[in-house]
């Protein structure tokens, strides 16, 4: 009988520990795996409206998850899909932590976001994933490069510049200005080849590089979940418009060969584990002549160099970052054909109400996957939607995509 009650009280003394841990949400896997996390009582959060989670809510409906979206403009890709839709500056105190303080999770679909009121959502017992200290690091350019200079991960040798004036100190021609904040799609980077353009620097804080002579960008997605289990896909390879410094070719795979892409992986694995991430890291890198690769940047969320995972690979960026910040197994990043995806970019020198000339021959031909972003409105090179081709082959895909290149264009 006495052993019987010892017995009874330890389980009693284990399952207080249990509900305290819970209560409190000290243990974000033990609250993710007692909690229903789908149907219309489990909120997810979402800062931003854009293109990234029209696609991340697409893949969430299979699953029942309700996202609910907080961004500035009330016409964004996002706000006819959204559980609900809330218009307000991702940036202002107050309006994100309003937002997020109802919600079971938040997450983001843009880094540029108020910081501080995520921290205060995470220490109320909010889950946020991305972890609010990494958004900090990664949404600063500066802080990100001395992140990789402090933990040995490779990258290119930098400066950090308060303003124009001490940038032309400090710089010698060609060199790389990119600006600490608020870059984005190629915005905030300009490349300096002589005295003559110095005129045009950023005048705000930055960072400079010496202009790296590499033979290939590259891209790794890697996701990691609150266990620290890791998924990774394989490289893939970018080509960029010179004009816009927009992606405008992605190829999947990349055309290196093993030993180049068994290090690529490991580098993005490497990265993640060093920042603890918990969700879907983009890790942008340098090849250069020498064989080397460094670390160019990260996106702390889905990435504009993982869109053709949607019909290219067994599971998705979009249903991968699902996966990871519910703590659900993570998915296979097999590629199931090789891919080429092409950034639909609004024609220069057109602004308004979008037309897209050539889509319905586009969509005749076979192997090709049309996204529309929902944008009503088109100008120079805004992202309005991407195509995936799929072929057997890659020269097979990329030979197409240039046709598709070719003949759909988004007008107004």
């Amino acid at each position: 009988m006495e052993c019987k009650i010892k017995e009874i009280l330890a389980i009693q003394a284990e399952l207080g520990i249990l509900y305290f841990r819970l209560h409190r949400k000290e243990d974000s896997y033990l609250c993710t795996i007692m909690e229903k996390s789908y149907g219309k009582n489990f909120r997810l959060g979402m800062l931003g409206g854009g293109q990234l989670g029209r696609m991340f809510i697409q893949e969430a409906m299979n699953y029942d998850v309700h996202v609910h979206c907080l961004d500035p403009d009330a016409e964004a890709p996002c706000s006819r899909l959204a559980a609900s839709f809330t218009v307000g500056s991702l940036e202002d105190f107050d309006t994100v932590y309003t937002f997020g303080k109802d919600k079971s999770l938040v997450t983001i679909e843009i880094e540029n976001v108020n910081v501080e009121a995520l921290e205060k959502l995470e220490n109320e017992g909010i889950r946020v994933y991305p972890q609010p200290r990494i958004l900090r690091i990664i949404k600063d350019k500066g802080l990100q490069k001395q992140f990789y200079s402090d933990n040995n991960i490779p990258t290119a040798p930098f400066k950090l510049a308060a303003n124009a004036t001490e940038v032309c100190k400090m710089a010698q021609t060609p060199f790389v200005q990119k600006l600490r904040t608020g870059g984005y799609d190629g915005k905030g980077v300009q490349v300096v080849n002589n005295e003559d353009e110095l005129s045009r620097l950023f005048d705000a804080p930055s960072i400079i590089e010496n202009k790296i002579p590499f033979a290939k960008e590259l891209s790794v997605i890697v996701v990691r979940n609150p266990k620290g289990e890791t998924a990774v896909y394989p490289t893939t390879e970018s080509e960029f418009n010179p004009e816009a410094n927009l992606v405008e070719f992605l190829f999947s795979p990349a055309e290196i060969d093993a030993e180049i892409e068994k290090n690529a992986q490991e580098l993005a694995i490497d990265v993640a584990n060093k920042l603890d991430f918990v969700g879907i890291l983009a890790v942008e890198m340098f090849l250069t002549n020498d064989r080397s690769l460094l670390v160019n940047e990260v996106a702390p969320r889905p990435h504009n160099s993982g869109h053709q995972t949607i019909e290219g690979n067994e599971t998705s960026q979009f249903e991968q970052h699902m996966r990871s910040i519910l703590n659900w197994p993570l998915g296979s990043t097999k590629i199931t054909q090789p891919s080429v995806m092409i950034n639909l970019l609004g024609e220069k020198g057109y602004e308004g109400s979008a037309v897209y000339e050539g889509l319905q021959e586009a969509i005749a031909m076979p192997g090709v996957h049309i996204h529309l972003y929902g944008k009503e409105k088109t100008k120079s090179f805004r992202k309005m939607g991407h195509v995936t081709v799929t072929a057997s082959q890659l020269e097979e895909a990329k030979k197409l995509a240039k046709s598709v290149k070719k003949i759909l264009k988004v007008k107004s």
